[in-house]
């Protein structure tokens, strides 16, 4: 052996401390659930520098955002299923076609039932109704990718230009283009819009989480977390009320578009009033000033691909996956509820489930971080893992629009314990990771999750 080869090459033993100590990263998220997994050296510096009131404002204006990202959360399970019909009829390729005319003659003169007009035109709404249902898939993709993508985006302008840029950012990316999209024309132009406003969804999230945390002390931070997370429920279900009160058709749908974006306004006024997050603030001293030790100073800039980085890597990846219960499964499975009443259904059920399911949310997203605290972050996880895998089965088993009573109230059983899981994530996600990549980390699990 080579003498450079004894010098690089671990020996056996160093070998196998390499492997535990790899192993060890990745379940060390898993086993140290009830405590942060970074220490943060600005954790508690800085916090004195805000005013009570900035405080409050903090927090109000992460409520009003992510109230306004929960809103167009309804939109898209209000609205698109109307919006693609109304789109893709417009586009004169759903009229009846001489193949459907001639197969209408046929059923006509076999069964002598009904006119050939009227047969043939139940056909051609066959195929429109096909191809919205798909179209209406193309739009939640377009949620779930948007709001990837928007952790990432948004994420990193919070962590290299600050929290209130990267609120400022998001707010007035959601409503800006929610008001664009009221002129789209064809399918594919709304599913363009209907991206970039979900993107501003995602990004406003890790923003309005990552300043909140950083502004409250610890003591505080699990009920704060339950505010944070009744807001997008509270949203919904605003939404919800707004579709009854004037139902949402193939007809009329544009003027949900102008309510998502009246929240330009909150946009405009955020980065007036809203103070900056006294531990980003820090941070990026610690990391810019000369007199700072070299050991002891932090990076001023922070990249994305440092929450993907080893070391970093199985916390990231471990966020992913706790977040991906609650979006993919329980989130993922009452939106597509919505869709099944308004086929299915009889006429405005669908805003009637939008309610049922946010309203009973907006108590258990306040409960999440509380019953996480109590109870403890795993036990509180897992528990309320098995309740929604049985409470989503019994919806789609044992219920059906048809019955719509029964419907509403395994709905409602979902969508109070599928909050619990919003209050629980704004608790814990931040507590992953150091105030430097915090926005892009915390948007990175809670929107991965969703795909």
């Amino acid at each position: 052996m080579r003498g450079w080869e004894c010098l690089t090459r671990p020996s056996p033993g160093q070998t196998n401390l390499l492997r535990k100590q790899q192993v060890f990263s990745i379940i060390r998220p898993f086993n140290e659930l009830e405590r942060p997994i970074v220490p943060d050296p600005d954790e508690n510096q800085s916090i004195h520098k805000l005013t009570q009131m900035g405080r409050y404002i903090i927090i109000i204006a992460a409520f009003l955002g992510w109230f306004f990202g929960g809103m167009h959360l309804g939109i898209t399970s209000l609205s698109m299923g109307s919006a693609a019909k109304d789109l893709l009829r417009g586009t004169g390729q759903f009229e009846v076609t001489v193949a459907e005319r001639s197969a209408a003659q046929q059923q006509f003169e076999e069964s002598g039932k009904g006119d050939v007009q009227g047969l043939a035109q139940a056909k051609a709404v066959q195929r429109l109704e096909t191809a919205s249902s798909k179209w209406y898939g193309y739009y939640i993709c377009a949620l779930l990718f948007g709001g990837a993508a928007g952790g990432l985006v948004f994420g990193r302008i919070g962590d290299r230009f600050g929290r209130v840029k990267g609120m400022t950012a998001a707010i007035c990316c959601y409503s800006g283009v929610s008001f664009v999209a009221y002129f789209a024309q064809t399918p594919e132009q709304l599913l363009v819009a209907r991206f970039v406003v979900c993107m501003g969804v995602g990004g406003m999230w890790p923003n309005g989480v990552a300043l909140m945390s950083e502004a409250w002390a610890g003591a505080s931070r699990p009920m704060l977390a339950g505010v944070i997370g009744t807001a997008a429920n509270i949203g919904i279900f605003m939404v919800g009320v707004a579709g009854k009160l004037r139902e949402v058709t193939v007809d009329d749908w544009r003027w949900v578009m102008l309510m998502g974006a009246a929240p330009i306004v909150l946009g405009l006024l955020v980065p007036l009033i809203v103070p900056e997050s006294p531990r980003w603030l820090a941070q990026r001293a610690r990391g810019s000033s000369p007199g700072t030790p070299e050991k002891t100073r932090t990076k001023p800039e922070s990249s994305t691909g440092e929450i993907f980085r080893p070391g970093m890597f199985a916390v990231t990846l471990v966020g992913i996956l706790l977040a991906t219960v609650p979006l993919f499964g329980s989130w993922g499975s009452s939106n597509w509820a919505v869709k099944w009443a308004e086929d299915a259904g009889s006429d405005g059920l669908k805003a009637q489930v939008i309610m049922a399911r946010s309203l009973p949310g907006i108590f258990g997203s306040f409960m999440g971080g509380w019953i996480a605290s109590l109870v403890g972050r795993r036990r509180s996880y897992f528990f309320n893992s098995l309740i929604c895998l049985g409470s989503a089965q019994c919806m789609f088993w044992f219920s059906s629009p048809t019955e719509p009573t029964v419907f509403l109230v395994w709905t409602a059983v979902l969508g109070f314990f599928s909050g619990i899981f919003f209050g629980w994530l704004p608790l814990f996600l931040p507590e992953l990771f150091v105030t430097r990549v915090r926005s892009v980390g915390a948007g990175v699990c809670f929107n991965f999750g969703r795909i």
